[in-house]
């Protein structure tokens, strides 16, 4: 069964994390099992990993070229991996793929989190019959889990937890006894392929839509009742609305605050499109952009919205809703802010006072496999990275962090964005904020001079927070400009071009 993934991508963590990838020189029974045990076993429901055998490892990255297996040991190595997975506890047999890297041949091994776990393997896996080596060795079965890049016996309270994860298997994964193998979109895994830059099955014909499922580990069940998981229909779906009716985007434009004027649009389709679609028209229709010119170095660029927060935000909703809540994620749009809300709220795993100081960080993933497809596609980023690399370019920016709101019953999530202070809508000022402006600028000089020089002479003993506000105002306006000199921010009036 081939593994479709693309190779070069893999070995340099791009669309997998290192921590799931295992590289082996050379074929070697007790680790390589253990390793397989380890990742069926997905202690952190990150969808198990993989193993490439014929690459060398140093300091945790692959020798290239890759030195690869003597083409006479292929079929030998792939029968015994075959006999040794008959000592993991309950049989778990992975996908395994010869391929080429660097002009040598490599065995893939793909091992997904299994539906049977948890596992448990042999500390030293049996000979066969009649070979008297090891004949001392225990055969003591023992549950190995992922630690970072490492292989590791499992504690007693890790095997804990291992049975506690077994009794729930994501839903993304799970089989939808409501759809039929011909609800799946041979098409659409084509493009899935293409986009990704993965190879298709090398064979004398184009693989059929059984053969595609199959290899992209989309269908469950005896071949006479194969079903699509839920993974198959959100993502590769002909209909995936048939299935999940609600299992889409909706946009709404609110431009003046009586809701005149008010826009709605609807995402529907796979998830990837849904996202893809919704982004492209945030891109194309709100996001605005502003150059600010100073005296002093290069203008710079400023945005109402960084398209960077939204598309983590939006694309982390989609990630870690639950399609079994049946409520669509909604956008909605006005002048001053973005609000993205999705079903249900955080993880119970994650605490209260980690929302509060916006350190998201959970290991119990509602959609693993949807997140890996979404990966492979660029559309998110390593896992737990979604709010950090959001928070990120809203500072970049210039925009104000995140609002998070969420009930008492986590029932919900909605994510606030705000627009940047340079594109809030223009409001009367009062005669007396007139007069204190005119009072700034009094007292403002040609010359560029330190916000506490300039408090100073406007009677204050140090920056107070109204003057740090009007004058980034005034800043905003044009009125004032920033000057950096030796490493220090100053003001000054702006000067007037001709």
């Amino acid at each position: 069964m081939s593994i479709l993934i693309n190779y070069e991508e893999l070995l340099k963590g791009e669309i997998v994390e290192s921590s799931r990838i295992e590289l082996k020189e050379d074929w070697n029974p007790d680790p390589i099992i253990h390793t397989i045990c380890a990742f069926a076993n997905d202690i952190d429901n990150i969808g198990g990993g993989y193993l490439l055998i014929g690459v060398k490892e140093k300091d945790g990255l692959p020798v290239r070229p890759v030195s690869g297996l003597r083409v006479e040991t292929l079929d030998s190595i792939q029968k015994e991996l075959t006999r040794c997975c008959n000592f993991i506890e309950p049989r778990y047999l992975p996908q395994i793929d010869v391929v080429k890297i660097d002009g040598q041949y490599v065995l893939v091994i793909r091992v997904a989190g299994g539906s049977g776990r948890p596992y448990r393997a042999c500390e030293f896996i049996p000979k066969k019959k009649g070979d008297p080596s090891r004949k001392n060795e225990s055969h003591e079965k023992r549950y190995y889990i992922r630690k970072g890049s490492k292989t590791v016996v499992a504690s007693l309270e890790e095997e804990r937890e291992l049975f506690y994860i077994s009794s729930s298997i994501p839903f993304d994964d799970r089989p939808n006894l409501s759809a039929r193998l011909e609800d799946l979109s041979l098409e659409r895994m084509k493009e899935h392929l293409r986009i990704t830059n993965s190879s298709l099955p090398v064979d004398e014909k184009e693989p059929s839509l059984l053969e595609l499922a199959e290899d992209l580990q989309l269908v469950e069940g005896p071949a006479e009742d194969l079903r699509p998981r839920n993974v198959g229909i959100l993502m590769f779906g002909k209909d995936p609305q048939k299935f999940f009716r609600y299992a889409r985007i909706e946009l709404v434009w609110i431009p003046s605050p009586d809701g005149m004027g008010m826009e709605e649009q609807i995402f529907q389709g796979p998830l990837q499109n849904q996202l893809q679609d919704a982004l492209n028209t945030i891109q194309g229709r709100f996001l605005k952009e502003k150059i600010i010119k100073h005296t002093a170095g290069p203008s710079s660029r400023i945005w109402n919205y960084p398209y960077r927060a939204i598309q983590e935000i939006l694309a982390n909703a989609i990630y870690h809703k639950s399609y079994q809540i049946f409520e669509p994620i909604t956008i909605r749009i006005t002048e001053t802010e973005i609000e993205i809300t999705s079903h249900p709220g955080f993880d119970r795993s994650i605490r209260d006072i980690d929302i509060d100081q916006q350190r998201i960080r959970s290991r119990t993933y509602r959609n693993r496999r949807i997140g890996d497809f979404l990966k492979e596609l660029h559309l998110v980023e390593e896992r737990n990275t979604g709010f950090p690399n959001a928070q990120k370019a809203l500072q970049e920016n210039g925009s104000p962090a995140l609002k998070l709101v969420m009930d008492e019953e986590r029932e919900y999530l909605s994510v606030i964005l705000s627009v940047h202070p340079a594109f809030l809508p223009e409001q009367k000022v009062s005669a007396k904020e007139i007069e204190y402006r005119k009072k700034i600028l009094a007292q403002a000089s040609d010359q560029p001079v330190t916000l506490s020089f300039l408090a100073r002479k406007m009677g204050y003993k140090g920056i107070t927070a109204r003057l740090s506000r009007t004058v980034n105002e005034l800043i905003l306006e044009g009125s004032l400009e920033k000057v950096i000199q030796n490493g220090k921010i100053l003001i000054q009036l702006a000067k007037k071009e001709l």
